[in-house]
């Protein structure tokens, strides 16, 4: 009898142990620059490094100066939301200076200056990068990554709209980036019917669309990250909201902010200005 409750204890354990790793992630950080009205996050885990946009030409020194500051020798994948300056600007440098395995864009390029630069560093490099034109997946250092692509045709800000939006599970937790979203982006992905995100970056330095709140009150995000500048800052409306659906807000223009997670919720501190 003895036996027989030990091995059915021991069963119980091992069929409960799955469950219980599942919640665990590995140690992720999340160093967001202070970029002005632009956008440029490192994402670091142990064994991984991501770099998600690159702000405005100006950055892409100040990026590179980061990653040679932490020792990243290589990025795992370089992301680029979509083509408007404040978000391509520093790729060119940054695509010089270190060595990249993968670049992920949307297929909605720009005729500027700044594309034109990230383009040519892109060749010189001999990378031939990765266009996002539909939903895809791929994972690193036991980190998921989510790139959804943009179903196009859209009736105005067609750059802004055509971002990718990705979504990085470590362990429990849900982080979710969106890009300069607007109006249809942020319809068509509550349409795929998102469930609750413990990380936000907001989407469009923190402008207001009239499904805002449809947005922040289906995440409910934890924390959320607003990149604005002083000259520019986000709308007010949008932080209350971000506010009454649960969540700290944090913004750039007040100094770098730094988000850590080891898959069992978020941790912020910032930089004083």
């Amino acid at each position: 009898m003895k036996l027989f409750l030990i091995l059915i204890i021991t069963a119980l354990i091992l069929s409960l142990t799955p469950a219980c790793a599942a919640e665990t992630g590995t140690e992720l950080e999340i160093y967001c620059f202070r970029a002005g009205k632009a956008d440029a996050f490192l994402i670091t885990t142990p064994d991984s490094a991501v770099l998600m946009d690159c702000g405005l030409k100006s950055l892409g020194g100040d990026i590179v100066e980061e990653l040679r500051s932490r020792g990243i020798r290589r990025l795992d994948a370089l992301i680029i939301t979509h083509f408007d300056k404040d978000h391509v600007g520093g790729a060119a440098r940054v695509i010089e200076s270190i060595p990249i395995g993968t670049v992920y864009q949307n297929d909605c390029l720009r005729d500027s200056s700044q594309v034109e630069s990230y383009l040519a560093a892109l060749e010189k490099a001999g990378i031939t990068p990765v266009t996002v034109t539909a939903d895809m997946s791929f994972s690193l250092d036991s980190v998921s990554w989510r790139i959804d692509a943009p179903a196009g045709d859209y009736e105005k800000d067609v750059s802004n709209n055509s971002s990718l939006i990705i979504t990085v599970t470590n362990g429990g937790d849900t982080l979710v980036f969106m890009g300069d979203a607007e109006k249809e982006r942020i319809t068509e992905y509550l349409m795929s019917r998102p469930g609750k995100a413990d990380f936000l970056k907001v989407p469009h330095h923190g402008a207001m669309e009239d499904n805002s709140a449809a947005l922040f009150g289906t995440l409910q995000a934890d924390a959320a990250v607003i990149t604005s500048s002083d000259d520019e800052p986000e709308d007010g409306d949008v932080v209350k909201l971000l506010e009454e659906a649960g969540g700290q807000v944090y913004l750039t223009r007040q100094g770098p902010v730094t988000f850590r997670t080891s898959g069992r919720g978020i941790l912020a501190s910032q930089e004083e200005d």
